[in-house]
């Protein structure tokens, strides 16, 4: 992740309060690098049944399908996919706010989906998550106050009830709001506010991994930039661990160390940032980064678009074999003979270039789909940020996100 974000000024002092308590709350074992969650054969089924009175099972929604991955301490995982490719439900499951039909979910060691009770409320309390829709992710009958120390009546342990009002003043001082804004409710806040105070609820228990689902989709361009700003600052200065997922392919290379690419439920594609978005092996891959917008009339024309045929099948009837094969150009026979593993292709094994990661493809190769200085130039603005505007969501600034405000 790039590390340096000019937040407002002011954010030292809640800071350093909150990284005391994570260091008096809790030491880590865990080293920078060292895999902090493992995530292996991850499955969510949803059965199709038939009947009122006696239900039979004809069937199942295979929204996410054998998903693969690690998480290390202090790394920004990004995912990408079309939409229902199963994004969401993997950060659900993550956080168990659905239980997985199949998989292990490791975190330091410990397989989380065996746990319940007392034992998954400590691992919950260490896995937070943000989610997409700032408006309705916010209780309208609770004030901002009540929102962020909600969590601290779950886990009473982490604040005592006298000191809570100042920790939650804290929270909002460290994601750019002003901490006299305690009182106030969702609706006097506009998007880009309000997904800062769905932060700060966030952090109130010191996590250790946040997973972000889609937290800049709903947000204007130039709020998406401050609300990625500020995860980026909070992960330097927290120590975070973050599963970053969003459809933004520009502003997912700009905050990912490593890019997971999504399709029908499975994780086909996988590598840091400059192997995905510079030599992408796998076709799907190639055609999601063609589909990237390039300001620049004139390079516009000289790029080579990716046309995929055909709609995203139903996970309810997946294909055999490599389930793009509907949709691929180099699809053959043995595309629908054998399902591919995800695993660095026996073509770049000894190549020893960027292209020598994992790719669920039998026919992969590495293809330039955005020269360098296109990619750079284009939807960047958004992930890209420039250098720190002034934050509309600050008191004093002059100027309020998306017609928000200080309040309507």
């Amino acid at each position: 992740m790039h590390a340096d974000d000019a937040g407002r000024e002011g954010l030292s002092g809640g800071s350093t309060l909150l990284t005391g308590a994570r260091e008096a709350d809790r030491t880590r074992p865990y080293a920078e690098g060292d895999p902090i969650l493992e995530v292996r054969g991850l499955v969510k089924h949803y059965p199709l049944t038939r009947g009122i009175l006696f239900k039979k099972q004809i069937g199942a929604v295979r929204a996410v399908d054998g998903v693969d991955f690690d998480l290390a301490a202090g790394e920004t995982l990004g995912i990408v996919g079309e939409s229902g490719c199963g994004k969401s439900t993997v950060a659900k499951m993550l956080v168990h706010l659905e239980p997985p039909t199949g998989g292990v979910i490791r975190y330091k060691g410990e397989d989380v989906t065996k746990l319940s009770g007392r034992a998954l409320k400590a691992v919950r309390r260490n896995i937070q998550m943000v989610f997409q829709d700032p408006y309705t992710s916010l209780n309208p009958r609770m004030t901002v106050g009540d929102i962020i120390g909600e969590p601290y009546e779950i886990h009473p342990e982490v604040a005592p009830k006298g000191s809570r009002r100042q920790k939650v003043q804290d929270l909002l001082d460290v994601v750019g709001l002003n901490p006299e804004y305690i009182n106030r409710y969702p609706h006097q806040f506009s998007g880009g506010q309000r997904q800062r105070i769905g932060i700060a609820r966030g952090l109130a228990l010191n996590p250790e991994i946040i997973v972000a689902d889609e937290p800049v989709s709903a947000l204007d361009v130039s709020v998406q930039a401050q609300v990625v700003n500020l995860l980026d600052r909070l992960q330097a200065e927290f120590s975070l661990s973050f599963v970053f997922i969003a459809h933004d392919l520009s502003i997912v290379r700009h905050i990912s160390d490593r890019v997971g690419v999504m399709y029908l439920g499975r994780i086909v594609e996988v590598g840091t940032d400059e192997e995905i978005y510079d030599h992408p092996t796998h076709p799907y891959t190639q055609a999601l980064l063609s589909a990237v917008p390039v300001p620049d009339p004139s390079a516009r024309e000289h790029r080579e678009r990716i046309i995929l045929h055909g709609d995203v099948p139903s996970p309810a009837n997946i294909p055999s074999g490599c389930r793009f094969r509907t949709r691929c150009w180099k699809a053959q026979e043995r595309c629908e003979r054998e399902v591919p593993l995800l695993a660095v292709p026996a073509v770049f094994r000894d190549s020893g270039t960027p292209a020598r990661h994992d790719s669920a493809c039998h026919f992969a190769e590495e293809k330039r789909v955005v020269p360098p200085e296109e990619r750079r130039e284009g939807p960047g603005a958004a992930g890209e940020a420039q250098p720190h505007p002034p934050d509309e969501d600050t008191p004093g600034s002059g100027g309020t996100d998306e017609g928000g405000g200080e309040g309507r």
